[in-house]
């Protein structure tokens, strides 16, 4: 079995990231990914330096191809299982293939679970959409609604609002609003539907409308929800690292591995970065976040290298 001094299970922005900060510092390198990102259903990537509206497949392809430059390798498979070993780490793919490195770096990123209303599905990544920064420039000035299951809605209606004068909250299941919040939405000439919202309609494989319970639709030709962000990390139970549950202003928003600042874990060796550490990071900012993690990897094998050294010295 090959052993790598590091294996990146998965290849998306932070993933191929910190990959190409290893292989530079003339680490070996394996990447396993599913080819399943997040972002699969966008049509394009946005706020990425010089990259803006590139699709996200032909983004990690570029990414693989510099990965593979600097002699780090690819393969495409599902991480089921991480063990320790008195190497370091055997990760098992779902195909019973296994490969052993000496430090893990986890980048699966997270599942969207999209609220439980017919069609929501169908639609997401297109013009079901729940980040204003991502998606909200491709909806400027449409009629635009936002689902409200949670009291964050409210911080994303107004951030839609920015990008359009016709903007309208549908309440859903939120709580009941305040005076104040009732006053600001109408201050910013944001609509309030109160009532369920029962399904979207679609006509002609685009977005038409917001049905209600009880049969009223409200034309829009976009839809802003808010997901529940899941980190894909089960497969690191075995290793006895659990996920945690992440709020915003007491809302939970999902789950993620908590990491430090150097995107360390509480299990020594294995490290984490991107969205499974950080539900609300943007492509770019998972970029970022994998090339530091990446080269703290690095420094990491260089202190254990250094230590060993000076022990063999000394013998």
């Amino acid at each position: 079995m090959t052993k790598y001094d590091v294996i990146v299970i998965g290849g998306g922005a932070a993933g191929l990231s910190g990959a190409t900060a290893l292989a530079r510092s003339r680490r070996s390198v394996l990447v396993v990914d599913d080819g399943t990102p997040r972002n699969a259903p966008a049509e394009g990537v946005h706020n990425f330096l010089t990259r803006d509206g590139v699709p996200p497949g032909e983004l990690y392809a570029l990414g693989r191809q510099e990965v593979a430059g600097y002699g780090g390798e690819i393969v495409k498979g599902t991480v089921t299982t991480a063990l320790r070993d008195s190497g370091g780490f055997t990760v098992e793919l779902a195909d019973g293939t296994a490969y052993q490195g000496r430090r893990l770096l986890v980048t699966t990123g997270l599942a969207d679970v999209l609220p439980d209303v017919p069609g929501l599905a169908d639609r997401w990544g297109k013009d079901v959409l729940h980040c204003p920064y991502c998606h909200g420039w491709e909806v400027r000035d449409q009629a635009i609604g936002v689902l409200a299951t949670s009291a964050m809605a409210l911080h994303q209606v107004q951030l839609f609002r920015q990008l359009s004068d016709d903007v309208t909250l549908f309440l859903h299941t939120a709580p009941e609003l305040t005076d104040d919040q009732w006053e600001e939405l109408a201050a910013r000439g944001i609509s309030v539907v109160q009532g369920k919202v029962e399904q979207v309609e679609v006509e002609n494989g685009k977005l038409t409308g917001v049905r209600l319970e009880g049969g009223k639709v409200i034309p829009r030709q976009a839809l802003a929800i808010q997901t529940t962000m899941r980190a894909r990390a089960d497969f690191l139970a075995d290793l006895g690292l659990e996920t945690v549950v992440r709020e915003t202003n007491g809302i939970v928003i999902g789950t993620v591995v908590p990491v430090d600042a150097r995107g360390a874990t509480d299990v020594p060796g294995v490290f984490a970065a991107g969205n499974v550490t950080d539900p609300m990071a943007q492509v770019m900012s998972s970029a970022a976040a994998g090339l530091m993690t990446g080269a703290g990897i690095n420094f990491d094998l260089i202190t254990e290298e250094t230590r060993l050294a000076v022990a063999a010295r000394s013998s």
